[in-house]
């Protein structure tokens, strides 16, 4: 087939890999634009606009696909279908419409539930067991399409939006060569959402520091849904006043009681609502991440340290 790619993150890479090696013709590759990073603060290409470029494909990187130009440009390409994963804009109807099957999306959830932008953190963040990837054809609606395939996946207690994004990124691309063989043949209609929807909305700075007076198993889950990125955080007393600390990896504690934040012990174990958690992984600012015993040998938090509170309750995600 005649193909348009259309991602942004790593995330997407999988599926661009995937059907390169299907065999399908790719004519364009879609990304959002270069943006500065580093230090130097750089132009640097997304993900899949570099991996497109190792390959040798024509990447296009308009700033708004809702721009006259952007839109008459993918219409002269005369695809078969677009492929969209994690692309980061909005298609309008005349976007939808140019390719001749029409424009397929692969989700990050078990839709209705999670749609929007961030998926697999809000599952992890809501405490949910299971999640899955589901191609769908895509409407003008917000993730609200009929789901052609999907695949439903396990959240495991030591996962983190990293890890889980990683494995659904790799069964995901696994779908999309029988989605498109079905889509070619004309054998998929597509089943309706059914349940009530829920909202994975955007990941909001306040909402990353660690709220103590929460119970543990949220405390676990609100760290495992936001590592690597954003981080959650929270403040310890420094030497030169408080230091913002990213924690990337936790788990509930087995016991511990205490006032909510406190410091229970040297390996960095912090009391909660009820019970405590025992954080694993951490990172200062400007700093390389590293095991919780080796910060406590280069920063000091004693024993019984109470960790000043969150200063107003992080949302708890759409239920």
């Amino acid at each position: 087939m005649r193909l348009a790619f259309m991602g942004t993150p790593d995330f997407a890479v999988p599926s661009l890999a995937e059907l390169i090696a299907s065999g399908h013709e790719i004519v364009a590759v879609y990304s959002q634009p270069p943006k500065p990073r580093g230090r130097g603060q750089k132009l640097m290409p997304s993900p899949v606009h570099a991996f497109a470029g190792t390959m040798g494909l024509p990447v296009f990187t308009p700033a708004s696909m809702k721009a006259s130009e952007a839109i008459e440009t993918f219409r002269g390409l005369e695809v078969d279908a677009a492929c969209v994963v994690a692309y980061g804009q909005i298609l309008k109807r005349e976007v939808l419409d140019a390719p001749r099957l029409g424009c397929f999306n692969l989700h990050g959830s078990l839709l209705p539930r999670w749609r929007g932008a961030a998926p697999i953190q809000r599952a992890i963040m809501a405490g949910d067991r299971r999640t899955g990837v589901q191609i769908m054809r895509m409407s003008e609606g917000l993730d609200e399409g009929p789901i052609l395939l999907s695949e439903i996946l396990d959240i495991r207690d030591d996962d983190t939006a990293g890890s889980l994004g990683e494995r659904m990124s790799h069964t995901g691309a696994s779908l999309w060569p029988r989605a498109l063989a079905a889509i070619e043949r004309g054998a998929v209609e597509g089943a309706p959402q059914i349940g009530e929807p829920t909202y994975a909305k955007k990941i909001t700075p306040a909402e990353a520091r660690i709220d103590w007076s929460r119970p543990a198993a949220e405390v676990d889950a609100h760290i495992r849904g936001l590592s690597p990125f954003p981080g959650a955080w929270f403040e310890a007393p420094g030497d030169d006043g408080p230091v913002r600390i990213k924690v990337l990896m936790s788990r509930v504690a087995p016991e511990g009681r205490g006032p909510a934040g406190q410091v229970l012990d040297g390996t960095l174990r912090v009391a909660c609502a009820d019970g405590a958690i025992q954080l694993l992984r951490v990172q200062r600012a400007g700093k390389a991440a590293q095991s919780a015993e080796e910060l406590l040998r280069g920063f000091s938090l004693p024993v019984g340290t109470v960790l000043p509170p969150s200063s107003s309750e992080p949302p708890r995600g759409e239920r």
